[in-house]
């Protein structure tokens, strides 16, 4: 809570500020009247400790311009006068309450908080949010009855999410808020690190790492308490869960690829010389993204090598020797953590679809289930935005049907589409809704909305828009073919694809390629470009030559990511180029991302 002291007694302003600064407040003081009008008209203010007699403009003359102006916050006057004309003066000028001089520290401590209080009147006198109590009277915060030992400023910070538990604050609204006027204000990596340690404290005390949420690109929040959505799951439905959430977890590693692709260039780019502030922002913008999406999988070790990354590259526009090393060996192990579980492949029937729909209409959601039903797909019903992310950890939706007056405000559904769409791998989310106007088709577009439907389109079409969105690339039963020298490069492809089921034909002789390509007739060709007898380029050039396959997915692998070499490739018609060594994650993701490319 911000609190400007308005008091021209130097000595007694800083006693009082000590004071207030032990309790968590932030504290700004001003000299004179005018001085605190241009404090109130830069700062937000929870509340005014106003003096009387002040030098330029008095106290009351301050209280009646700022009422004037609208000004809302919490005035408290402190007079020296105890006399019943200056009390009343001072309430008709718009003050909530007075404290008379020489005061008491704990009686001005006592009436600060109750005028906080009453000022939210919806805030009882201890804050709780869930299993988490914190009392601002005592300074006491206790997760599940284990009392938290915080700093002064973790102790603020959870406070000030507490107090507006449905507000996001980004990292330098939360310095504006809470960093007072006279104070260096930090930089943004110190907010950072008290969210980080305030989430060690928490979660060290039961609470979930992720009780205070990173909302990707915004800034953070509490993380919204959801009722249970689903009764105690049976022992098979567990293990049906524990089976999605692996598959889940292994088509993200597959995906994630792309983004430490970038972190590589940075590397690769620092060693040829050649270094871009562009890129590094890209590379520090994609290790944020990595720190939440790879804890939300499981990764928790690899989440925190991502915010090593994060941290080492952040508001860099050039990067040290030392630090280019550092970054190769983070990255090095991040990919390490990602292989360490092997991919399975589930050789049983294709998981049934489903559909999540965020809807409290009846007239919306009946048709649907019944229609989804003939259709084979299943359906499962959130009533109410609260308890959306909690559904979709437990059962893992294809996509998902949101109705735009599910919230209070349709800004609130439309921050939760965003959301979606920005999380990894991105969850398709279309849009139901009574409006029928461009803008709000902008709306939906700009947050990343997959389709704007209308409530009185018939079931059946609801469903067609929302099987169009749902095509997951499928490679069991591709046909890939392989050509290397290398038997060991071979040999390690051939473990990382046979266990998703696709048909491999490995070769170490490019003399003999034609005729077995002939033969295979793959769906993709995977080239090594350094071989001794007939490269990559050279086939890759007579497979472009053929009619047949001018469309047919190439990709490359080469020993470093060269530009004259890239350059080549993609004149001769390659679709993509891999760099060695060949990691699990990045061949799948590349794979998948070719074959979607040309799936019907």
């Amino acid at each position: 809570m911000r609190i400007l002291l308005v008091e021209d007694d130097d000595l007694l302003a800083q006693a009082v500020a000590i004071h207030l600064t032990k309790q968590h407040y932030v504290v700004d003081i001003a000299a004179d009247g005018q001085e605190a009008w241009e404090f109130v008209n830069v700062c937000n203010y929870d509340l005014i400790l106003l003096d009387i007699v002040l030098p330029k403009l008095d106290g009351i003359s301050l209280c009646q311009q700022l009422r004037q102006q609208g000004y809302q916050m919490l005035i408290l006057l402190l007079t020296a006068k105890d006399t019943k004309t200056d009390k009343v003066m001072g309430l008709d000028a718009g003050a909530d309450d007075y404290v008379v001089k020489p005061f008491d520290f704990q009686e001005l401590s006592a009436r600060i908080r109750a005028l906080l209080r009453r000022g939210n009147s919806s805030l009882p006198p201890v804050l709780e949010w869930g299993h988490l109590r914190l009392d601002p009277s005592s300074f006491e915060v206790t997760y599940d009855s284990q009392t938290l030992h915080l700093t002064a400023k973790e102790f603020s910070i959870l406070e000030l999410f507490l107090r507006n538990n449905q507000r996001v604050y980004s990292r330098s609204a939360i310095v504006d808020l809470l960093w007072g006027a006279e104070e260096d204000p930090p930089a943004a990596n110190t907010i950072k690190s008290h969210i980080k340690s305030l989430r060690r404290k928490l979660k060290a005390a039961g609470a979930n790492y992720d009780f205070i949420e990173t909302i990707y690109g915004v800034g953070y929040r509490l993380k919204p308490l959801c009722q249970e959505i689903e009764p105690q799951a049976t022992q098979e439905q567990q293990q049906t869960l524990l089976t999605a959430v692996a598959q889940a977890r292994e088509v993200f590693k597959a995906k994630v690829g792309s983004r430490i692709a970038v972190l590589e260039q940075v590397v690769n780019s620092y060693r040829q010389g050649i270094i871009h502030t562009q890129l590094l922002a890209e590379a520090e913008q994609e290790a944020h993204k990595l720190v939440g999406s790879l804890g939300s999988f499981g990764f928790i070790e690899g989440s925190q090598l991502a915010e090593e990354i994060e941290d080492l590259l952040e508001g860099k526009a050039f990067i040290s020797v030392s630090e280019c090393l550092r970054l190769d060996q983070l990255v090095m192990q991040l990919q390490q953590e990602l292989d360490k579980t092997p991919v399975e492949l589930i050789n049983s029937e294709p998981r049934q679809n489903l559909l999540l729909v965020v809807s409290n209409h009846a007239e919306v959601v009946e048709p649907l289930v019944k229609e989804a039903a003939t259709e084979g797909m299943k359906v499962k019903i959130v009533n109410h935005l609260a308890a959306l992310d909690d559904a979709i950890a437990f059962s893992n939706p294809n996509a998902i049907l949101l109705d735009l007056s599910i919230g209070n405000y349709t800004q609130d559904s439309l921050n939760f589409v965003k959301e979606l769409s920005r999380r990894s791998p991105a969850i398709p989310t279309l849009v139901i809704t009574d409006k029928n106007n461009f803008l709000e088709r902008l709306e939906v577009a700009r947050a990343g909305g997959r389709s704007f439907l209308q409530k009185s389109l018939p079931p059946q079409q609801i469903l067609q828009a929302i099987t169009q969105v749902i095509q997951p690339t499928q490679i069991t039963g591709k046909r890939i073919m392989v050509v290397d020298d290398e038997p060991k490069v071979l040999t390690d492809i051939q473990k990382h694809l046979v266990p998703w089921g696709v048909k491999l034909n490995t070769l170490n002789d490019s003399r003999r390629f034609w005729d077995m390509f002939l033969e295979f007739s793959p769906d993709l060709l995977i080239l090594d470009v350094d071989m001794a007898d007939i490269n990559g380029i050279d086939i890759c050039q007579v497979v472009r030559n053929e009619p047949n396959f001018n469309s047919l997915p190439v990709l490359c692998i080469i020993d470093s990511l060269d530009a004259n070499i890239v350059e080549q490739l993609f004149a001769v018609g390659a679709d993509d180029c891999l760099s060695k060594p060949i990691l699990c994650a990045k061949l799948i993701n590349r794979i998948f991302n070719l074959l979607k490319r040309t799936q019907p």
